[in-house]
């Protein structure tokens, strides 16, 4: 920021690059497939309960194992754990892309959240250890510039693969990307040796959470196909009751080295931010799979675009993440934060009314709405999760807290794919579903409004 800040030498621009591009292959997997979905839907002789799969696998998988990710970099190495996660991520891409059937194929694709949850905490580390001590609040600026942009180039950049060449290509435009990424990275980045330390991962937490979260959403997709009552339905939800429950008596029992540390999880405002995130993730997942389609099935639009009708949102929603930045210490957590869900209700309500004759250019205002609303919300509330916990813990609340919003989001998935699966038509049934979310945000506001923290001094002297 200015002349007395330590100048980057070019191993530094080649290595911030290289993770760059790591982050963008990690975020743009999230938007990329958004558009493809009608394709992949079509070849395969399969509906959206099953494709909705292909971004709510890997998101979870993501999510779930991002803190074990976290805590195998600090025992093994970043930049060791890094190889190994791209590795994965491009294993399971090829699998992807050579998917013979629909099974494979989500299979595959759940299987590189591994990789992504392996490399992203690496990532975060390697960057900021590249930044000299003086530039170090450059590194999180530049993490987020490359993960907005590569959200906003997703739906674009798949759309216009699976039309030009195939949906399969969006799996396997990973493979030079990653290795050009792993091969500038083993050039540029030192070598760090882990610090001793006596933590251990908690495998026991990590499995028993992930079966209870698949259990709860496998329940959600099939119970649209056969419904609530049927035995293999009531048997998932009690497989996701039990599992929760020995979840939380190992993580009572494992004690600090819990997956999440009771010290993090029991600290009432950041378990407020963490509940609001996940009532309202899905209204970003939703709109993300639904927009698209919307205009494929009902206004006969291209996957490109399809994937180009999102960008009004992205570019709104950067725009006013960057405002929430600036007005977070003027206005808080609170009314920040509630504004934002606020605005994200309002969206979904405005884009909840739709049918076969609904036009894009009726759907922008609700977009736009929403977009303001999501780059209200998305800061406010991280900035109050993280601020609420001793700074030891900073790290390891920005993962938890980001296990909840891709959780939230994996469950509303599923919720609203069984909501599409029951009404008589994909334009109804994604109205339903928006009305459903739109009164998940209003109880993230009241939830919002009565317990996340009123202000950033308080967080901070807490």
């Amino acid at each position: 920021m200015s002349a007395s800040n330590s100048s980057l030498g070019r191993e530094q621009y080649l290595g911030l690059t290289a993770l760059s591009m790591a982050v963008f292959l990690v975020a743009n997997d999230f938007t990329a497939f958004a558009p493809a979905l009608p394709a992949i839907e079509n070849e395969f002789n399969v509906d959206i309960t099953t494709s909705q799969w292909i971004i709510n696998g890997y998101a979870l998988v993501f999510g779930v194992l991002i803190i074990t990710g976290g805590r195998l970099a600090d025992l093994y190495g970043r930049r060791n754990i890094f190889f190994c996660g791209t590795l994965v991520f491009m294993f399971f891409s090829l699998l992807g892309g050579l998917a013979v059937n629909v099974y494979m194929l989500l299979i595959s694709r759940a299987l590189m959240g591994i990789g992504a949850a392996m490399m992203w905490p690496s990532v975060l580390g390697m960057t900021y250890n590249l930044m000299p001590e003086d530039r170090s609040g450059q590194a999180g600026g530049l993490i987020m510039a490359v993960c907005a942009f590569a959200n906003a180039i997703g739906p674009v950049l798949g759309g216009t693969l699976a039309d030009l060449l195939s949906w399969r290509w969006i799996f396997l435009i990973n493979i030079p990307i990653a290795s050009l990424a792993m091969f500038v990275c083993w050039k540029v980045v030192p070598f760090e040796p882990p610090e001793p330390t006596d933590e251990k991962i908690d495998y026991p937490g990590v499995a028993t959470l992930s079966i209870s979260l698949f259990g709860l959403l496998f329940a959600l997709d099939m119970s649209g196909q056969i419904g609530f009552k049927h035995p293999l339905i009531i048997a998932l939800l009690t497989v996701f009751c039990v599992f929760i429950c020995v979840f939380a008596i190992t993580e009572y029992r494992t004690g600090r080295n819990a997956l999440i540390p009771g010290d993090v999880i029991g600290n009432r405002k950041f378990l407020a931010a963490s509940v609001v995130t996940l009532l309202v993730a899905v209204l970003y997942f939703s709109a993300l799979l639904y927009i698209p389609q919307f205009l494929t099935k009902t206004q006969g639009y291209s996957a490109m675009q399809s994937g180009m009708s999102l960008i009004p949102l992205m570019v709104i929603s950067g725009v006013f993440a960057y405002l929430s930045g600036r007005f977070y210490e003027v206005i808080g957590p609170r009314w920040l934060a509630g504004a934002g869900i606020l605005c994200m209700c309002v969206g979904m309500f405005m884009l909840s009314h739709l049918n076969d004759h609904t036009g894009f250019v009726s759907l922008l205002p609700g977009m736009a709405m929403l977009g303001t609303g999501i780059g209200l919300f998305n800061p406010a509330i991280t900035t109050a999760a993280i601020t609420a916990v001793s700074p030891s813990r900073a790290s390891l609340a920005g993962a938890v807290l980001y296990m909840f919003k891709i959780a939230g989001g994996a469950i509303g998935l599923g919720m609203n794919a069984t909501i599409v699966a029951f009404a008589p038509d994909i334009a109804s049934g994604i109205d339903r579903a928006f009305t459903v979310n739109a009164y998940l945000a209003l109880a993230g506001l009241i939830g919002c409004l009565f317990f996340v923290g009123a202000s950033q001094k308080k967080e901070l002297s807490g």
